[in-house]
């Protein structure tokens, strides 16, 4: 059965829309599951750095166990907030066969930001696709001016369910 991972960069309107994400996938009837990497507060990766071991193992193994992704996550400077690149890297480094938790799994990125989000969209679609990741087409990006729109978001979490 498939299970899809929700990953919030923020504790705002990315876990809003995590959260919201999370319900139209209980409507599908699919299992998921969902991380506020905000919550977690990784250290800032340094090679020389150990971590905090016990965190990122945890993190690893919701992303390995995972049969797909949403990730959520606001526009920092026209790319991908820090948060989210950091809890990437610490996985990629820091896990065995760290790319079997990426590879072939398919992903859909969702942003809600101030502006449009498409320097994220297209900045992690690269990083995503880099790791081997599978990442749809169709995005989900929502502004103050341009709210969710349902049945939208609803076919593209149906095209990610009918993939895993």
């Amino acid at each position: 059965m498939a299970k899809i991972l929700i990953i919030s960069a923020t504790s705002g309107n990315n876990l809003v829309l995590g959260n919201k994400l999370q319900s139209f996938l209980t409507e599908l009837g699919v299992e998921s599951d969902l991380v506020n990497l905000e919550e977690i507060s990784l250290p800032l990766y340094t090679p020389s750095a150990d971590g905090p071991r016990d965190r990122i193992n945890a993190l690893a193994n919701k992303f390995s166990s995972a049969s797909g992704f949403l990730f959520c996550a606001p526009e920092y400077n026209g790319s991908v907030p820090p948060v989210l690149s950091n809890a990437i890297t610490w996985i990629s480094v820091k896990s065995k066969n760290w790319r079997d938790i990426f590879n072939g799994k398919f992903a859909v990125i969702g942003t809600h930001s101030g502006g449009d989000g498409y320097g994220f969209l297209s900045a992690f679609r690269s990083q995503l696709e880099y790791m081997g990741t599978n990442v749809l087409a169709r995005t989900i990006s929502i502004t103050k001016e341009k709210p969710l729109n349902e049945d939208s978001v609803k076919r593209i979490l149906q095209g990610l369910v009918d993939l895993v």
